[in-house]
């Protein structure tokens, strides 16, 4: 995890402590944000308590949060035994994360702000306090904290110190993101044969490898090489200095065809061969619009709900954000609430239909009847505290998911249960969330290396020569 706040620890009196002023998005983005802030002192103006008390209430994420940071200071600040004058220590309460000290604003602050700035809204009264905390401060630096880039705009313009809250982020650069697959370099095998052992297991030839770049492969990390023949192998041991490198079943051919559907290209052939791998519980898919990302997990989950009998049944959910305004409230069952967002699902589905064999239109309905009775349909609004036993479940777009939501929806796999995330980190529409700091990348990049889960990044759109065009060039 990046942690951009963290600065080189001093304790000389030329280096003081930084001064960090707290927007109250950063409390409802990140209720733990007071202890992230290392050696640093944090301070909070009262506009950021008021705006808290005034986002309070509701079932939302931010209400959650809101209250959780109410609590938290409420806690820090009934277990203060000086008072809160000469500021909080924040030791204690931080177990150890933070040595900093905590102020809570307790005086009234008046200063002139740029002629222009209403004085009433609350932003500009947190501007305010910033502007009289540099003043009083000059010997150390006072650094306003806020998810809010028009407020950074007016800091700075108005010379003062302004930044992103960073610690939530994974990663710097979504460059960086695993993208779950490597490519062997030309002389691997002379570099890595020294006593190499082969043999074969369930149908997979399985090769020990030992040498420089095994130290660099992670489990179930999938590695390939251009030669002729290809090679393709994932890996599934790493011992001692040595990998386990195991040949995949290969989906692109006809007889290996999941619900009539084949891979077409390298990355789709990784991707179904973690989608039909019992002992992989948790697979990530990423890629743009046209990847087939949703269209081999649906094939992937009807071949192993209504063919092997592997899951019970496939349950789809997906965060409603829209794209465009709001249509407002939809009538029917919690199912027929989330229809309107399930159009990825219609349109899979019928290509996945048109694939059942051709049986009369009697065979055909009641074939297609039988698909849709074993998919489900579910909000995340009722997911706290429900348990899925030997369920194949689908997140769809889960790009827009924070870290703590996408916990709280992966926590919910019961024994047996296979969970499946989908998403493109170039189209979040979550406010406040970038590709650095999504729950997709935050899954991504701690469940790597894990036994029992694999990600693969879909790089080539299968969808028709229009769309891959207007992707490459819109």
């Amino acid at each position: 995890m990046t942690t951009s706040h963290k600065v080189k620890k001093s304790t000389t009196a030329s280096h003081p402590a930084k001064l960090f002023v707290l927007d109250t998005n950063v409390l409802m983005h990140d209720p733990t944000s007071i202890f992230r802030f290392e050696e640093n002192d944090i301070y909070v103006p009262i506009m950021t308590l008021e705006e808290l008390d005034n986002n309070k209430k509701g079932l939302s994420e931010i209400a959650r949060n809101a209250r959780q940071a109410s609590r938290m200071l409420d806690e820090i600040v009934s277990a203060a035994p000086d008072g809160i004058a000469s500021g909080i220590a924040l030791q204690t309460p931080s177990h150890g994360l933070a040595s900093g000290r905590l102020f809570l604003q307790a005086e009234a602050i008046s200063v002139e702000l740029p002629v222009g700035l209403p004085t009433a809204r609350s932003d500009n009264q947190i501007l305010s306090v910033l502007m009289f905390l540099a003043r009083r401060e000059p010997e150390r630096a006072v650094i306003l904290v806020t998810k809010d880039i028009n407020m950074r705009i007016k800091a700075r313009a108005m010379g003062l110190a302004a930044q992103d809250y960073f610690n939530d982020k994974v990663l710097e650069d979504s460059e960086l993101l695993y993208t779950g697959a490597c490519e062997l370099p030309p002389d691997f095998w002379e570099a890595h044969a020294a006593g190499m052992e082969s043999w074969k297991t369930e149908g997979h030839t399985a090769y020990r490898v030992t040498g420089p770049m095994t130290n660099r492969f992670l489990l179930n990390e999938f590695v390939h090489q251009d030669a002729s023949p290809p090679f393709e192998a994932w890996v599934r041991e790493l011992a001692g200095g040595s990998a386990v490198l195991e040949t995949l079943v290969d989906f692109r051919h006809a007889k290996n065809s999941v619900w009539g559907i084949t891979a077409r290209n390298r990355e789709q052939n990784f991707a179904l061969n973690l989608l039909m791998n019992p002992e992989i519980d948790f697979v990530t898919l990423l890629g743009q619009a046209g990847t087939g990302k949703t269209l081999l997990t649906l094939a992937a989950g009807l071949t192993q709900v209504l063919e092997t009998r592997r899951y019970s049944e496939i349950i789809m959910t997906r965060v409603t954000v829209p794209v465009g305004e709001d249509i407002g409230f939809l009538p029917g069952t919690e199912e027929e609430k989330m229809t309107p967002w399930m159009g990825a699902l219609e349109d899979n589905l019928e290509v996945l239909n048109g694939t059942v064999g051709e049986s009369g239109q009697w065979g055909r309905a009641a074939a297609v009847d039988l698909v849709r009775s074993r998919i489900r349909i579910k909000s995340l609004n009722f997911m706290r505290g429900r348990t899925f036993i030997q369920k194949f479940l689908i997140i769809d777009e889960a790009q827009n998911l924070t870290p703590k939501q996408m916990k709280t929806l992966i926590t919910r796999a019961g024994p047996g249960t296979k969970v499946v995330c989908l998403g493109n980190i170039a189209q979040i529409d979550t406010p406040y969330l970038t590709e650095g700091s999504s729950g997709l990348s935050f899954v991504v990049d701690r469940f790597k290396g894990w036994a029992h889960s694999g990600h693969i990044t879909l790089q080539r759109g299968e969808r028709s020569r229009l769309a891959d065009h207007a992707a490459e060039i819109l």
